[in-house]
């Protein structure tokens, strides 16, 4: 039986696992960032469930479709396991309220910053809240966790710079933690602090 003393870390996938280039459809175009195994393979060793979370408009948009998407995840998992690092779940939203593709064409609790993967990895898995992250580069994100109950850091890769600079007086979407990018942001959290 898994503890409840498990933890876990929420990551959103584009400008946090990989470079966001806007709506890819060809794996042939996605790469994660080169740090992204380091940091995933650290949360491994700690025991953290690792659950990415990720908004998928495109499939409304009619960008790309679910089989796309699976051969980006394929080779994202393939890239990870090539340095010996997993994600436990990848859990997606491929909803957008004017979108085109049915029945994805809606608003969702799903999409961030909407709780809804929230509430599917709670349901599946068994982790203590309070000692678990969101980790994201845009403030969705962040809002996301915090409605969650998650310890949130920002990070200044993808969208992250531009969002901190025009978010950061926000109180109600502050984030606890601003680092560089999900390796520094992975350190901080395997680094003993929030065991004190």
């Amino acid at each position: 039986m898994i503890s409840k003393n498990k933890r876990a870390v929420f990551i959103d996938r584009d400008g946090t696992i990989n470079p966001d280039s806007g709506y890819i459809s060809n794996p042939e175009d996605y790469n994660i960032y080169p740090y992204t195994a380091k940091a995933i393979k650290l949360l491994n060793e700690y025991n953290y469930y690792t659950f990415i979370v990720t908004n998928q408009s495109g499939i409304a948009r009619g960008y790309f479709n679910w089989n796309d998407l699976e051969k980006i995840h394929a080779k994202m998992i393939k890239q990870l396991d090539e340095e010996e690092a997993y994600i436990d779940r990848i859990f997606i939203a491929p909803y957008y309220k004017d979108g085109i593709v049915k029945p994805y064409d809606t608003d969702s609790i799903d999409r961030k910053p909407g709780l809804g993967l929230f509430f599917k990895a709670e349901k599946g898995y068994k982790f203590d809240t309070k000692k678990s992250f969101m980790i994201g580069d845009r403030y969705s994100d962040i809002v996301f966790g915090r409605k969650a109950g998650l310890k949130t850091i920002l990070v200044l890769s993808g969208e992250g710079k531009q969002e901190y600079l025009m978010n950061r007086n926000y109180r109600d979407t502050k984030p606890h933690y601003v680092t560089n990018n999900l390796l520094t942001a992975v350190q901080l959290i395997t680094s003993g602090l929030f065991d004190l």
